[in-house]
């Protein structure tokens, strides 16, 4: 197979040239972040540092780590480096407790991340004779902007599909040839799974290529997606609070994702110490904007746990990979692709007038995810008749879905049915069996 870049010169940088790329730019980051972002200027100075004390990219490790309460602590303008006429979008994560992260874009912003993504694109096999599908969501979410920027980079023709209606998903796919598809894994999965109850196999469709991604999913989905549809499937990464999709993407080796390092210089941590870690060792992945001018991040805590590997590639890249995220560092669950916290139900339920005793279960079936939350009742509300707990359940199940964007299950629960370990109950079953 002929090597396909996008940008061949940076995607094959030899490591002298991309340290010195990175140094360059991680310098003038940090005094950009200094200089117009007053309280990453405090966390500095609480920490004994000035401009003076960040001479080279080894000085990192000095810095103040950034985390996502910080970001909702600032919200919505405190990590805001450059005048708002400057910026010209926002996107934004789900809240925890209703409070979103928001990220600004300048133009200039928005057309790295584009240029990321079309990497991603490239790496698929995708050329400017390609069809792009799109159906991530669009608006807020990352995921459609993102990939549909790219597509465009790279002259696809773009289907701007955003998420549903898998009957015109598939008239589309179908009448205009689709050769690229971009979506969550499950939803592949789910076209797939229609595709066929419709009688068609993997030679009906035009599919070659999908960059799947806003989800963990296993080796053992990547091969019956593939199977199903007829085609490669592509793991891609990203952040709402980096950009979105495109920080890090798969090439046709499939044994990591590389990361767009002049972009994002990234690092593995011990979660416990803040100890940086060497190459090769599990922990958690940490990030820092290099070009970013609206919202740039020093030293971001992802939360998600992997792997950074220099290992040679067989496509040529000599960007970093990043293994698929082993878990979190926090309590977070990523259902449908969807950021959960155990910690927005518990609002939910206090502000509903009910115990904190309660159970989430997730589960995969048909490839979708599924959300049960068991709620312990005390014993006077549980005397009441079922007609009247289900009216409950589904009062509840729709404040829930209020604050989450996705419908849960809810089933109000006999007291103390829920099993305690050691006097806690187990907050989360996550039954997916998402890590090989």
């Amino acid at each position: 197979m002929e090597k396909r870049y996008y940008q061949q010169e940076v995607e094959t940088m030899s490591r002298e040239e991309m340290k010195k790329l990175q140094e360059e730019r991680f310098l003038k980051q940090v005094k950009h972040v200094y200089e117009n972002v007053p309280y990453y200027r405090k966390l500095m100075n609480d920490k004994g540092l000035t401009l003076d004390s960040i001479s080279s990219l080894d000085d990192i490790a000095k810095l103040p780590f950034l985390t996502k309460s910080d970001l909702r602590d600032q919200y919505p303008y405190g990590l805001l480096a450059t005048d708002l006429k400057n910026c010209v979008r926002i996107q934004s994560t789900s809240g925890t407790t209703g409070r979103r992260v928001v990220a600004f874009y300048t133009q200039e912003d928005i057309d790295i991340w584009e240029e990321c993504c079309a990497r991603a694109i490239v790496a698929a096999g995708g050329t400017n004779q390609d069809v792009c599908h799109v159906c991530y969501g669009y608006g807020l979410f990352t995921g459609g902007p993102g990939l549909n920027g790219g597509s465009h980079k790279v002259g696809c023709l773009t289907l701007p599909m955003s998420s549903g209606n898998t009957e015109r998903q598939i008239q589309f796919m179908m009448d205009l040839q689709s050769t690229i598809l971009c979506c969550t894994p499950s939803y592949a999965a789910y076209i797939g799974e229609t595709l066929k109850e419709k009688g068609y196999g993997p030679q009906d469709n035009s599919l070659k290529a999908g960059i799947f991604g806003a989800e963990p999913w296993t080796e053992e989905m990547r091969r019956d997606i593939e199977q199903t549809l007829g085609i490669k499937a592509y793991d891609i990464y990203g952040l709402t609070e980096t950009s979105g999709p495109g920080v890090s993407f798969e090439c046709e080796e499939q044994t990591g994702m590389h990361i767009n390092e002049d972009h994002f210089y990234a690092e593995i941590i011990d979660p416990e110490t803040g100890e940086v870690l060497p190459e090769g060792e599990k922990g958690e992945l940490v990030f820092t904007s290099l070009t970013k001018e609206a919202f740039p991040l020093i030293r971001y805590r992802t939360r998600d746990i992997c792997v950074l590997s220099r290992k040679k590639c067989s496509c040529g890249r000599t960007l970093i990979k990043m293994s698929k995220p082993m878990g979190r560092s926090d309590d977070m669950l990523i259902i449908r692709g969807v950021n959960v916290f155990p910690s927005q139900i518990e609002t939910v339920l206090l502000n509903e007038g009910y115990t904190p005793n309660y159970q989430i279960e997730v589960n995969r079936v048909n490839n979708t995810d599924t959300l049960d939350i068991n709620v312990e009742l005390n014993p006077e509300e549980y005397k009441e008749a079922n007609s009247v707990l289900e009216i409950h359940e589904k009062k509840l199940a729709s404040a829930i879905k209020t604050m989450l964007g996705i419908s849960p299950r809810v089933h109000l629960v006999a007291p103390k049915t829920i099993v305690r370990s050691e006097g806690k109950a187990v907050r989360v079953i996550d039954h997916r069996k998402l890590h090989d």
